[in-house]
């Protein structure tokens, strides 16, 4: 018994991965229905456009909430259903509105505590097209600032916010490798259009002013009568020196958090981007104003933690290529010494290491001042899981096991360490669209047969969630 009594528990999705319904109520396009069109950029050439069809079964999820335990939710919404253009003048979509209203009161009535992100990679088309979207300083912060504004003012009865998720990925994934829409990268043979060795890190910036400005917002205009809380979720791998001997793989494996997590987590705690990266990039990652510094600084309520795996670092040669984003390092799943991270999984980016969540949440936690932490994301997918059919594909103990070992790790974090974490959220709810990857990649606790209307059936990992949980929370 090491989580508090009031420890919240349960699982999170994103709009464009669960919708659907891409074209019903008035729904704009975003930069993920453009990049999805794209041939070659989703491994099995799918897209969002029915997915679980969550926006049609709310009800459903809901019901699979409740029976499965959970005393929370987390969910993105999409900005392109609420104004269909994104921007600050453009006209608001009311369908949109109530659609996330009553998921929000039905969700409450289930005594379901909802986490609503506000953006979680699904930019409006429109802004990327009028502007360059989350490349521009000026414009983007500001409709990003009204469209929160909207949201907020629609749903007092929400809580606990998140203004961006991962920014990392939009940054990296979205700007440098081209991977993630709208798919820039200097690589001329994906992208006729990109700068990997900067835009990224103009992204990265402009994502934090404008989350700095819904902050401002909801601090000002809303808080005082809501009493909720806002924060940010940023992602990052635990990291192990390759040779733990050599002071250089140590100090590389601690660069590597800073380029990813420290990027966005020191300007909010501590006002400047960390020392390693601007020793790097130079003039390449931007100087805050004084009034995007009084923006960012201090802009979190909690820590939004998105957490899957570990990785060992070998240090660079000193000499990184320009389009370089980790940190001149090199990652790697075994050791100098032939120790290996994890099993391998579906993913080819995780490996399960559930001693590195208990060491992130230590690390988060001596640098950052302990914050109040929400694991708001932290899953596993399956080697092979898609290919098996039912029954088999139900029996998912692999996804149990994880669960089940992080979960304790991150209870040890708490009742041994002290850190201070509030709330877990596993990904996912249900098998969804895995971005890039299609519906290739599972993640979910609850299996979606996509060739028979999207049915879902709970796995094994979702019956056993509650009693994980059940044994680490303590008793009221």
């Amino acid at each position: 018994m090491s989580l508090p009594s009031d420890f919240l528990w349960g699982f999170a999705t994103a709009a464009y991965q669960v919708e659907g319904a891409t074209q019903q109520d008035g729904r704009g396009p975003t930069i993920w229905d453009t990049f999805c069109a794209i041939p070659g950029k989703i491994a099995d050439g799918t897209d969002g456009s029915v997915a679980c069809d969550s926006y049609n079964r709310t009800s459903e999820d809901i019901a699979l909430l409740k029976r499965l335990g959970s005393t929370c939710y987390r969910f993105s919404l999409s900005w392109a259903r609420i104004i269909p253009l994104g921007g600050r003048n453009d006209p608001i979509n009311q369908a949109g509105i109530d659609h996330y209203v009553k998921f929000v009161d039905d969700l409450l009535e289930a005594g379901i505590v909802p986490f609503i992100t506000l953006l979680h990679w699904d930019v409006p088309d429109e802004l990327d097209k009028r502007y360059g979207g989350l490349l521009n300083r000026e414009e983007f912060p500001l409709d990003f600032e009204h469209y929160a504004r909207v949201v907020f003012k629609a749903i007092p009865k929400c809580k606990n916010w998140i203004t961006f998720n991962e920014p990392w990925c939009s940054s990296i994934l979205g700007y440098s490798t081209g991977f993630f829409a709208p798919g820039h990268t200097s690589n001329r043979a994906k992208s006729a259009i990109g700068d990997s060795s900067r835009e990224p890190w103009i992204v990265g910036h402009n994502l934090l002013v404008a989350h700095g400005r819904a902050v401002k917002v909801y601090r000002d205009e809303f808080k005082p009568t809501d009493k909720g809380q806002i924060g940010i979720t940023l992602n990052g791998d635990y990291t192990y020196p390759w040779d733990p001997e050599d002071p250089r793989d140590v100090e590389a494996a601690n660069r590597k958090i800073e380029f990813a997590i420290s990027w966005f987590a020191d300007p909010i705690y501590f006002g400047k981007y960390p020392d390693s990266m601007r020793k790097q990039l130079g003039d390449r990652l931007p100087e805050f104003t004084p009034e995007e510094l009084a923006l960012v600084q201090g802009s979190n309520d909690f820590y939004g933690m998105n957490h899957y795996t570990a990785d060992y670092v070998k240090h660079g040669d000193g000499n990184p290529p320009p389009e370089d984003f980790l940190g001149d390092l090199s990652t790697h799943p075994y050791s100098k010494s032939g120790e290996c991270i994890g099993p391998e999984t579906q993913s080819f980016w995780l490996r399960p290491n559930p001693e590195g969540f208990r060491g992130l949440l230590n690390w988060l936690s001596k640098r950052y001042g302990y914050p109040a932490i929400y694991v708001t994301e932290n899953g596993t997918s399956i080697l092979g899981e898609n290919d098996l059919k039912e029954p088999e594909i139900l029996n998912d103990e692999f996804r149990y096991k994880y669960f089940y070992d992080y979960v304790n790790a991150m209870a040890k974090a708490v009742g041994e360490d002290g850190c201070n974490v509030k709330g877990y959220m596993a990904w996912s709810l249900m098998d969804n669209f895995e971005w890039a990857e299609g519906y290739e990649t599972r993640f979910g606790v609850t299996y979606v047969n996509y060739a028979d209307g999207q049915q879902r059936k709970e796995k094994y990992s979702a019956r056993k969630m509650k009693e994980i949980f059940d044994a680490v929370i303590e008793k009221k």
